[in-house]
């Protein structure tokens, strides 16, 4: 089967209220990994790359993995994602490697004004450069059938303000604004809609089990009344299951009390028009964890086959857990799959 766009996917998960998760790869085991879930649980399934993973991957390796991985699974639907794209010039670079569906954050830019001798951090950009960048991506790619991410709002926890460097009731003001986001929508013509509600990247999410003072759902809520025809993305949303910290404390790693997303809130996003939630942490904690217990009960072992094996077993078993709560297992069979030549028409139409 060929690659296909992500507003496929989307589209279907919406008229049959279920969420798809979207996992962020670096290398062959973990697109194995997603794959076998995949074909386990009927799943269709959109995998995405970061700048950072096209960088350590290289495009081209990554796109014959991507294609091995269609040609391998051929009744499982999969959208390949640029996630964070930082420039029109890093979305449109992914379009031409081959990518169905690409994300252009425009939500934060360089700081104009970095400190002498150091290089520009990243502070929230205007909402008009926002609006610009994404309008820019979205004439591009929709030209080629290739489905668009947007992002309002700065994400990174309320707690510790990580991606943005902010706190407190200045995070507070960083979360995406529901007028606004109707607003941006009208704007670009994005297909879908990433939205800041207090999670963040990484481990270290919360420092206790999140309340709606720093996992802000009901702001979902709000944009999702506002725009009912809109796919809404979480970002930052890995669960941080305390089995998987065990497991890499038990074998000599090192990781400060913290906790995620808890996929119940996740659910009840997905009944407020959250169609694509984004889970990396969770994988990267499945893997190092399996990894270390093989290098703590197994010294002498040298083969990568040895311990990448589990890794990739522990990965899967993530990924089907998050294909079967968020509603997407069964639903690869029943999806109409159209390439991005075929969407090229769809959104000649709508312009």
């Amino acid at each position: 089967m060929p690659l296909v766009p992500m507003r496929i996917l989307l589209d279907h998960a919406a008229e049959n209220g279920y969420g798809l998760a979207a996992f962020n790869v670096n290398n062959m085991e973990q697109i194995q990994a997603i794959m076998e879930a995949a074909e386990k649980t009927d799943s269709p399934v959109i995998i995405q790359a970061s700048r950072g993973a096209r960088k350590y991957t290289n495009d081209a390796y990554l796109r014959h993995l991507m294609l091995a991985a269609a040609e391998l699974h051929p009744q499982i639907p999969v959208a390949m994602h640029q996630d964070h794209g930082n420039s029109p010039e890093t979305c449109l670079s992914a379009v031409r490697q081959g990518f169905t569906s690409v994300m252009m954050d425009g939500s934060l830019m360089d700081d104009p004004s970095p400190p002498p001798g150091e290089k520009p951090g990243q502070v929230p950009a205007p909402y008009e450069h926002n609006v610009r960048v994404t309008q820019q991506v979205v004439v591009a790619a929709h030209a080629q059938g290739v489905s668009v991410e947007g992002e309002l709002g700065c994400l990174g926890g309320i707690e510790d303000g990580h991606g943005a460097g902010l706190t407190g009731d200045e995070a507070r003001q960083h979360l995406t604004d529901p007028g606004q986001a109707e607003q941006f929508v009208a704007e670009t013509g994005v297909d879908a809609l990433a939205v800041a509600i207090g999670t963040s990247h990484g481990a270290y999410k919360f420092t206790h089990k999140p309340t709606g003072d720093v996992l802000v759902m009901n702001v979902i809520e709000q944009i999702h009344r506002r725009l009912p025809n809109t796919h809404l993305v979480m970002h930052g949303s890995s669960s941080v299951p305390a089995e998987l910290l065990d497991i890499i404390r038990m074998y000599g790693g090192y990781m400060k009390e913290t906790y995620g997303v808890p996929v119940e809130e996740i659910q009840r996003g997905i009944q407020h028009g959250v169609r694509k939630i984004n889970v990396d942490t969770d994988n990267r904690l499945a893997m190092t964890g399996a990894i270390r217990k093989v290098f703590a009960c197994q010294p002498a072992e040298f083969d990568p086959r040895a311990y990448l094996s589990p890794a990739r077993d522990a990965m899967e078993k993530v990924c089907i857990d998050r294909m079967v709560a968020f509603g997407q297992a069964g639903n690869a069979g029943k999806i109409k799959v159209k390439t991005c030549g075929d969407m090229v028409a769809f959104y000649a139409a709508k312009r």
